[in-house]
């Protein structure tokens, strides 16, 4: 292949010793052994720098507000309230502010909230406001059915409340039983009533002689589920356990 006098080829080398960039080369003049001419290529308006990875800026247009204050679009982050600006003004005598004739304002009062924790098989729950603590513990996890003797993993978990009650200094503690409705009513006060003692006695136990203990059992009355499905009446059956908190 012949090359007319004149052309010129030149390179630049980029930052890779092992790479060149072919800057511009001009067409080649086709002869009798170069059937075919080469493309021509022409160099960019400018070229990386010493990084090869940088991606150049300022070519594109900046997106609404991204050129900050001023910029059409901008917004503060949500955590500066330098420019913020005072309320409006409430008008005091505004004709929907008015109390009906003869009307009152009642008593300011603190809600009581609380604050509900269930185990994923519901056998156990805790409640807590700003007055008590109570834990409620369905039948079947302490007792055998239908009998009021404390099973083998009863201890454990009445140990969990004595810790508790300990820890919140409480000196003055209900134990209350309840059963479904299925059987006579009487029955069912009896049932109650021993296995709310018999959590008494393992709380007091643990606790010692400084603690006092209202027992009572309370039948199929206070439901807190529907006595129609099985489902409900396992919720029925149970020990509540409550106590003031420590404010």
């Amino acid at each position: 292949m012949r090359l007319v006098p004149g052309h010129v080829v030149r390179t630049l080398a980029c930052t890779s010793a092992s790479t060149a960039l072919v800057v511009g080369v001009q067409a080649h003049v086709a002869a009798a052994d170069t059937p075919t001419p080469h493309p021509s290529f022409s160099a960019p308006a400018a070229l990386p720098t010493d990084n090869p990875t940088t991606i150049p800026t300022g070519q594109a247009p900046s997106l609404p507000g991204e050129t900050g204050p001023g910029d059409k679009g901008f917004s503060e982050p949500p955590d500066n309230i330098s420019d913020s600006r005072p309320s409006q003004k409430l008008d005091r005598q505004a004709e929907g502010l008015r109390l009906a004739g003869g009307a009152e304002l009642a008593d300011p009062k603190v809600l009581d909230i609380k604050f509900v924790t269930e185990d994923l098989g519901g056998e156990e729950r805790r409640e807590d406001s700003r007055e008590k603590t109570k834990f409620t513990l369905q039948a079947e996890v302490l007792f055998p059915k239908d009998r009021a003797t404390l099973n083998s993993g009863a201890k454990a978990r009445i140990k969990t409340i004595a810790d508790e009650i300990g820890k919140q200094k409480s000196t003055l503690v209900n134990v209350f039983g309840f059963t479904d409705d299925l059987g006579s009513y009487a029955h069912g006060k009896t049932l109650s009533k021993k296995r709310a003692t018999q959590v008494q006695a393992e709380l007091a136990h643990q606790l010692g002689p400084d603690v006092s203990f209202n027992v009572r059992g309370y039948s199929e009355d206070y439901p807190v589920a529907d006595n129609g499905t099985e489902e409900g009446r396992e919720k029925n059956r149970r020990v509540e356990v409550s106590f003031p908190r420590d404010n």
